[in-house]
């Protein structure tokens, strides 16, 4: 048997995915491999690391820090999470990132990235928490309109989730056949087309097939649910969802709003840690 955690993005919805992956390191819930999406890739990366409380932390302390997220970020640099301070100042000196925990971890922690040449998702599996990673990280939380694209490896990277935004089928392949996904829409949503499609089209013309990719997600997305609740009924893959919208927008600057949703996710996992924990065998 090999334990899988599935962790969806969806910006500060994430501090969902934080409450629970918590409530996992209080309890020793443990897993052979994790693959995060934006969001989750940049959240759940302490779990590796096995750093309780350290996302909400971060995101208490900085959401009403230009430096973290802003418009003047964006004029300035073309990104609204600021990127020198977001993946060098915070890991590196202000909420300093366990990069020793991280690599000693044995747990497999992969990362989704978009190549915007191709439109297709790009898989990275972490070495050690290092300045690599890290940007890995960044590419996968780069949101189209507001992060400049992230070149990387010798490829041209954005937001994981416009190329696969749940990837369950990613961990299947890989042997993982007990499996956990959290994910941070409620069962009913149901995602509609980019509403921002026409201006994709003009600010990333040269790169065609990423606007396919876009043009399309919503209904990837919605053939991706279709897939996970029909694993989840014949018993074969458990899901963690909240209970209905989280409403919560993509940068957040008050504190009790991010709370709300890390408390949450606290009070799903607890209210169902005794399933969780006979699911992954413990």
């Amino acid at each position: 048997m090999k334990k899988g955690l599935i962790l969806e993005g969806g910006s500060m919805r994430g501090l969902f995915s934080c409450g629970i992956i918590d409530v996992f390191l209080e309890n020793g819930i443990t897993f052979d491999g994790a693959v995060g999406v934006s969001a989750g890739a940049v959240f759940g990366c302490n779990l590796k690391s096995e750093q309780k409380g350290r996302a909400l932390r971060y995101n208490k302390m900085f959401c009403k820090d230009k430096r973290y997220a802003s418009m003047r970020n964006f004029i300035k640099t073309g990104d609204v999470y600021g990127a020198d301070f977001c993946y060098r100042e915070i890991p590196d000196r202000l909420d300093v990132f366990d990069k020793e925990t991280f690599a000693a971890n044995p747990m497999d922690f992969y990362i989704v990235a978009t190549d915007v040449e191709t439109g297709r998702p790009v898989y990275h599996k972490c070495k050690d928490g290092g300045e690599e990673d890290i940007q890995w990280m960044r590419a996968s939380a780069s949101m189209p309109l507001a992060s400049k694209i992230v070149e990387l490896g010798g490829r041209k990277l954005l937001d994981g989730g416009m190329a696969d935004s749940i990837p369950v089928k990613f961990l299947e392949r890989r042997g993982f056949d007990r499996n956990v996904a959290i994910l941070t829409q409620p069962l009913e949503f149901v995602k509609k087309k980019n509403k921002f499609l026409g201006l994709i089209r003009i600010v990333y013309r040269k790169f065609p097939n990423l606007i396919k990719s876009i043009a399309t997600r919503h209904l990837r997305y919605n053939r991706t649910i279709e897939y996970i609740r029909e694993r989840e009924l014949a018993g074969e893959l458990l899901v963690i969802r909240p209970s209905e919208a989280l409403n919560i927008g993509s940068v957040e600057h008050d504190p009790d709003e991010l709370d709300r949703v890390y408390e949450i996710g606290r009070k799903v996992a607890l209210e169902r840690l005794d399933e969780i924990k006979a699911w992954v065998g413990m």
